[in-house]
C-alpha cells in the first residue's frame, strides 16, 4: 500500500483516528463531531482525496427496505428517514435536499424455494412496518405490462422508501459539515498500528509521523483487511468487481422501471431518462485493489441477453456509459462488520458492507459514533453485526443479497 501523497496531521495525538474518509469514514466523523456529548478531537486519514477509485464514487446509490433480517430493515429505515429530514440535521441553510426517486425494488422469483424466501422476508419487513407486498404474475403484468414473466412464480415489491438517492451529495454534505465541526482530514496513509496490550495506542503514517490515538475506526472499504492485520486481526473482506452500464432504449418504457432483480442476478432500473443495469462476474473471485478492468464481453454475453428476454422493449438499446466498482465483500455472510473488537475495544470496525454501504451509512455513522461517545449503542443495537461472529465463524445470514 503506497500513499499517493502525504500531508502531516496538525497534532501529535487525537481522541479518534478514522482510517478512510469516504462515505463510512465521513459519516462516523460527522455524527461523532456533531454529538454534544463528545468534545474530543478527530482525525480522518484518507489515502486518495480524489476518491477516484473509492467504492463510494462507483456506487449506484440504491436504497431498499427489502432485507430478510430485522436489523437490516431497521438500518435502511433509518437511512430513508434521515434523507427525508436531511436539512433538519444541520445548522446550515445551505445544506441541500438529497434527491430521491422512489420507484421501488421488484424481486422476481422463478423457483419455489426463492418464492418462499421472499414471502418469509416480506413477513419480517411487514413486522417492521415496511410496505412490501408479494405480487402474483398477473398482478405484476397488470402494473408493469412490459415484463416477460415466463417462468416467474411471484414478485416482491415496495415503492415506499425504495429506489435511488443522491449518494454523492450526501457524501459531500457529511465531509463538508464534519470539517466545519472541527474534524481534520489528512491526505496520507496509515501503514502501521502500535498495539500495547489490549489497546491501540498510535498510528504510523506513510509520511513518517506517529500519531497517538484514543481509538481507531477501520473505515477502509475494500482495503479493510490491511488495516485490521496491522492490529493483529483477520477480516473476511476483499474487493469484488461489480459492473454497471447506463443505456438508452429505442423503445423507452411508458413508466418508471423498478429496480428489478432478475433470477439471473442481473438488475436494472430507471436512471433519469435512461436505464442502469449491473451485475457481478461469473465466477466472482477477489480482485486486486487496483483492478478496475472492464470485462468487455459481459454486456453481450450476460447482461443484454437477460434484459432483452425479461423486457422485450430492451431488444434495441445503446450503452452510453459503463464502469467498474468494488464491493467491500464480506466472504462470511455479506453483512456489515461493525463495532469494537471484543478484546481490543478501542479498535472499531466499520467494514464489509458488500454493496449495501451507501444506504446503510446513516445508521452506521450514528451507531459507531454512539459507541465511541458512550461505550454502547443508544439508538439501534448493532451488536448482531459485531466482530464476535467472525471469531466464532458463525454467519449472520441475510437472504436478500444482491
Amino acid at each position: 500500500m503506497t500513499a499517493r501523497s502525504s500531508q502531516p496531521p496538525k497534532a501529535v495525538g487525537y481522541d479518534v483516528v478514522i482510517v478512510g474518509g469516504a462515505i463510512m469514514g465521513s459519516s462516523v466523523a460527522w455524527f461523532l463531531a456533531s454529538n454534544p456529548d463528545f468534545d474530543g478531537s478527530i482525525l480522518v486519514v484518507e489515502r486518495d482525496p480524489s476518491y477516484e477509485f473509492a467504492s463510494t464514487t462507483h456506487t449506484n446509490s440504491c436504497m431498499r427496505q427489502q432485507f430478510g433480517t430485522e436489523i437490516n430493515v431497521r438500518i435502511s429505515q433509518f437511512g430513508a428517514q434521515y434523507l427525508r429530514d436531511i436539512r433538519s440535521q444541520f445548522d446550515d441553510p445551505d445544506v441541500p435536499e438529497i434527491g430521491t426517486r422512489h420507484f421501488g425494488y421488484l424481486y422476481l422469483a422463478d423457483t419455489e424455494a426463492f418464492a418462499a424466501a421472499l414471502r418469509q422476508s416480506q413477513e419480517v419487513q411487514a413486522r417492521c412496518g415496511a410496505a412490501t407486498y408479494i405480487m402474483t404474475p398477473d398482478q405484476i403484468a397488470a402494473e408493469y405490462p412490459f415484463y416477460n414473466l415466463d417462468g416467474i412464480l411471484c414478485g416482491s415489491h415496495n415503492r415506499v422508501d425504495e429506489g435511488y438517492f443522491d449518494g454523492g451529495t450526501l457524501f459531500d454534505v457529511w465531509r463538508t459539515q464534519a470539517r466545519r465541526a472541527g474534524v481534520e482530514y489528512c491526505t496520507n496513509e496509515v501503514v502501521a498500528l502500535t498495539r500495547t496490550g489490549q489497546s491501540i495506542t498510535s498510528v504510523t503514517l506513510a509520511s513518517g509521523e506517529t500519531v497517538a490515538c484514543g481509538a481507531v475506526v477501520n473505515a477502509a472499504g475494500p482495503r479493510a483487511v490491511e488495516v485490521s492485520r496491522m492490529a493483529g486481526f483477520d477480516l473476511p473482506v476483499e474487493p469484488r468487481r461489480r459492473f454497471t452500464f447506463v443505456f438508452d432504449a429505442a423503445e423507452p418504457l411508458d413508466r418508471d422501471l423498478p429496480l428489478t432483480i432478475d433470477p439471473s442476478g442481473v438488475h436494472v432500473r430507471t436512471d433519469g431518462g435512461y436505464y442502469m443495469a449491473g451485475c457481478g462476474p461469473d465466477p466472482d473471485p477477489a480482485a486486486a485493489y487496483d483492478d478496475f478492468t472492464m470485462d468487455n464481453d459481459i454486456w453481450e454475453d450476460k447482461v443484454w441477453p437477460v434484459l432483452a428476454e425479461r423486457i422485450p422493449a430492451f431488444e434495441r438499446v445503446k450503452v452510453l456509459n459503463r464502469w467498474v466498482g468494488h464491493y467491500a465483500y464480506n466472504t462470511l455472510d455479506q453483512n456489515a462488520i461493525v463495532g469494537p473488537h471484543p478484546e481490543v475495544t478501542n479498535f472499531v470496525f466499520c467494514n464489509g458492507f458488500s454493496g449495501h454501504g451507501l444506504q446503510q451509512s446513516p445508521a452506521m455513522g450514528r451507531g459507531v459514533s454512539e459507541w465511541l461517545a458512550y461505550g454502547h449503542y443508544r439508538s439501534l443495537d448493532l451488536s448482531p453485526l459485531g466482530y464476535q461472529r467472525i471469531l466464532d465463524n458463525e454467519p449472520f445470514l441475510e437472504r436478500a443479497v444482491i
